[in-house]
């Protein structure tokens, strides 16, 4: 236990700024998984998920609860999974239109 009293203050501020640190890294896991499950069940709503997950990803690096690089990784990496997820859709029934047109022929 400290004795000099600004040892005392710095344990009560270290202790605010874990439980604030602590509430940002759990919304921020959670926007992830919620992402992560849209991406997985072919949502409608990733857009709006990937767009909860980057505020959160912001939020955090501005805190510094992450590196500020680390969330930049992350957020190119959700992107392009998003990117990949809503272009596999329309490219299989482009594919199945080429498919039809060449056999007709």
């Amino acid at each position: 236990m400290p004795i000099i009293k600004s040892a005392k203050k710095r344990v009560k501020l270290n202790k605010k700024a874990a439980i604030r640190n602590n509430k940002t890294k759990k919304a921020l896991k959670s926007a992830l998984k919620d992402f992560k499950s849209a991406i997985k069940n072919n949502s409608k709503e990733v857009t709006k998920k990937q767009s909860t997950l980057q505020s959160n990803l912001d939020r955090a690096a501005k805190k510094n609860v992450i590196h500020k690089n680390k969330a930049n990784r992350l957020k190119r990496r959700m992107a392009k999974t998003a990117k990949l997820n809503s272009t596999q859709k329309p490219v299989a029934k482009t594919t199945k239109k080429v498919v039809k047109k060449v056999t007709k022929k």
